[in-house]
Formats: structure tokens, sequence, C-alpha cells
């Protein structure tokens, strides 16, 4: 009986070495509209895979500067497909790795429950001091932004009342915290489920800018990693894409 335990024992140990050897981490560069997404699915992901996954936030255009001057990311989650098709140009990233993980909505949105209207007319009413964007030369959905603002003619009549936030996290910030009235976000940020978690929004139509399409590559300091690697691939199945539609993404 001691020697099956033994065994049993020496089995076990030997099953958590071997696991412990092949977990792994993965640093991942995230844009930062996705922020809430990764957070869920890291969850996961370290529990199915062992591996583990760290993050950092930001804009697009600020992580492909870092990049390009020797970050150690290995995995980048962009905001948009023109960054990660650059760097798969520029040979910095692993040959095919390049996917779209999401599609991205924008919204505007206020703190205040009923402030904005369901069709988005408190824009053009122009009764609002501030309207928050994030930096359109750093984050796509700052870009999104000023196409929406162009496209319904309204440039000359907000000109004076934008606020940038460096990333769409700090656009959210300047609303949130009552700096700006309203302002453009992503969907991600204020929705869960089905429904708009917070104060009002209007879900802008996807006609109205550019597609915000989302790719993710393996980067060229990621290509032996297998957490690099298992994290794409888990991005791609179907828990992952719960979680992502879940946020108001679509896929």
């Amino acid at each position: 009986m001691k020697h099956r335990f033994a065994s049993l024992s020496l089995l076990v140990a030997s099953c958590f070495t071997l696991h412990s050897a092949l977990a792994d981490e993965v640093q991942v560069a995230v844009a930062a509209n996705f922020t809430a997404p990764i957070q869920a699915i890291a969850k996961d992901f370290e529990k199915d895979t062992g591996h583990k996954l760290v993050a950092a936030y930001g804009a697009t255009g600020q992580f492909y500067t870092q990049i390009k001057n020797g970050a150690p990311f290995e995995v980048f989650l962009a905001a948009d497909d023109t960054t990660p098709k650059k760097l798969e140009q520029e040979k910095e990233i692993v040959a095919g790795s390049r996917f779209t993980y999401a599609i991205g909505t924008l919204a505007l949105w206020s703190a205040k429950d009923g402030y904005v209207d369901a069709k988005g007319d408190v824009l053009k009413k122009n009764d609002y001091k501030h309207l928050s964007i994030a930096n359109p030369k750093a984050a796509p959905y700052g870009l999104a932004a000023t196409q929406v603002i162009d496209k319904l003619g309204l440039k000359d009549k907000v000109a004076g009342k934008i606020v940038e936030g460096q990333n769409i996290t700090q656009a959210f910030q300047f609303v949130s915290t009552g700096n700006a009235e309203l302002g453009f976000v992503a969907l991600s940020q204020i929705y869960k489920d089905g429904k708009v978690t917070s104060g009002s929004a209007w879900i802008v139509p996807a006609d109205l800018h550019d597609p915000i399409r989302q790719d993710a590559v393996i980067l060229n300091k990621g290509k032996d990693s297998a957490a690099a690697k298992a994290l794409v691939e888990y991005l791609k199945g179907p828990k992952a894409a719960a979680v992502i539609k879940s946020y108001g993404y679509e896929l």
C-alpha cells in the first residue's frame, strides 16, 4: 500500500513538474479598447493552458513605436489592421500569424442617463462644452470618431470643443469623470451581455466610418514562445469568441 501511494505521489509530482516546465509567460501589447475582454479571456487562458498572460495597455500607434524600438512584446493585439500589416511588411512579425480577432464598434457616450439619444442627435444640437475623443493619430477609434464628425458635417461646429485623450481609455475617463459631457468611446468600454452598463449612448452606425478591424500578430520576439502560439490559437477558439462578442464586438 505504501508503495502504491509513493508511486502515485511520484506520478502527481512528475505531472506537476512537466506542466510547470511547459507553462510560460507571454508578453502582450493590447489596444486600450480591448482591456476588459482580454482580462476576462486571460483567466480562462491561464486556467486552460497553464500559460500566464502579462498585458500592457495603450494606443496602437504608441505600441508600434515601442515595438520598433525593441519593446519585449511577443504578441500584439492592435485596434486596427493597418498597423499589424505595416509590421508584417517590415518583417517584424512571424510570417502567417496575422489575423482579425475582433471588429470594433464606436459609441457616442455620456455618463449621464438620458443625455445621449438613440440617434445621436445630441451631437448636432451642440449644447455641450466638451467632446472627448482619442488621439486620431495614435488610436483607430479616435480616427473613426473624426470620420463620423466629418461625415455628419460637424467639423467646424465641434472644433473648439474637442478634448483628446492619448488613447481610448483616457477618452473614456474624460467622460466618466465629468470633464466632458460626452465623447466617442469603444462600445466594449460601456457594454456587456447585450446592454449599455451605465449612462446613455448612441451606437454609431458602421457606415459612418471605416471598419475598425482589429488584427493580432505574433511578433518576432515571440517566434519561439509556446505561450505566444497558444494565446493566438486560444483567441480563435469558442471560449474567447464568446467573451469578445459579449463586449459588443463582431467577429
